[in-house]
């Protein structure tokens, strides 16, 4: 690697680390809190019973509490550790990034004059449908086919956890003391959420940093399939995979791909909050490799099939 190389690495790699570390920074502070002062029955007690019903809202929370997608990840781990079910972590952990009102603005803002309104409102009714459809699926797998060991062992193990935190904070005569016990006991939460979970979105950021400027630069067979139904939402949704764009700022990328029909711009936009370089890496630090396969190909399947139906079909209501 030559020098202008290396140089255009680096500048790329702390780019899309000083982008997502802020965001995985609040994601541990949220998690280290939620640890400490969340005893583990109040998640049942705040979504319904029927679990299917409990999907639908967990997916819609993104409206109430809108988070990137790099943060949600190690709050999601927090919340699963402290009984939060399954598949409603899931159906929040993939609609948060597209079902938010800061994604639904920044949306309508890039589509200025390419229809807004169809392209928004498409992304997120994309993006809830694919939640809900993956939080209904995970609710019928057991737990150990989804989550990781080293997890699993963390839930088990945090009801007696937490009761010994508390007793031991509880021995404390001034309150004033009891919470500053707590609040260190949260900051040293998140500092170890931050560590492990900073360690493989560096690995994920490194390899898009590699991919976006030693491969994306000659990425010209983008033009040769933008007029391919077939061909053209893969090759977004690929694209989208390497480049890991935060999801309140790919609109604009995706806006500017003027040769690329409505739906293959909708599969970018949806698949790239879902899945990409740096997700994939975070994901492993609660999810098994095995289901993030199937998780990913399921994504991918579904929306490039929905685009090339779409173009088939109904390609032209949307002319963008």
């Amino acid at each position: 690697m030559d020098s202008a190389a290396l140089q255009d690495f680096s500048l790329a790699f702390l780019s899309i680390i000083f982008e997502g570390a802020p965001f995985i920074l609040l994601g541990t502070i949220i998690s280290g809190f939620i640890d400490v002062y969340l005893p583990s029955e109040t998640m049942d007690r705040l979504l319904p019973r029927k679990r299917n019903r409990a999907v639908f809202i967990a997916a819609f929370l993104g409206m109430i509490f809108p988070v990137c997608e790099c943060a949600v990840v190690p709050v999601i781990r927090r919340l699963v550790a402290k009984g939060l079910p399954l598949g409603c972590a899931l159906s929040y952990m993939i609609a948060a990034p597209i079902v938010n009102p800061i994604t639904a603005l920044s949306t309508w803002k890039a589509f200025q004059g390419q229809d807004p309104f169809a392209m928004t409102c498409g992304r997120l009714f994309l993006g809830y449908l694919i939640a809900v459809a993956i939080g209904c699926v995970v609710t019928r797998l057991s737990t150990q086919r989804v989550i990781r060991k080293s997890m699993l062992g963390q839930i088990e193990g945090m009801d007696q956890t937490f009761q010994r935190r508390q007793e031991s904070l509880g021995r404390s005569s001034p309150s004033v003391l009891r919470d500053d016990a707590k609040l260190i006991a949260a900051m040293r939460s998140a500092q170890r959420d931050f560590i492990e979970v900073g360690i493989y979105f560096s690995i994920g950021v490194a390899i898009t940093a590699l991919f976006n400027t030693g491969i994306a630069p000659g990425a010209v067979w983008l033009d040769q399939v933008a007029d391919q139904s077939l061909l053209a939402p893969a090759a977004l949704m690929a694209l989208a995979f390497v480049l890991s764009l935060c999801s309140s700022s790919d609109a604009f990328i995706a806006a500017s791909l003027a040769k690329f029909t409505w739906a293959a711009k909708l599969a970018f936009l949806v698949f790239g909050p879902i899945m990409d370089l740096k997700l994939l890496f975070l994901y492993q630090t609660l999810l098994r490799r095995r289901f993030i396969l199937f998780f990913a190909l399921s994504v991918f399947v579904f929306l490039w099939i929905f685009a090339f139906a779409w173009e088939e079909f109904f390609g032209d209501f949307f002319t963008l």
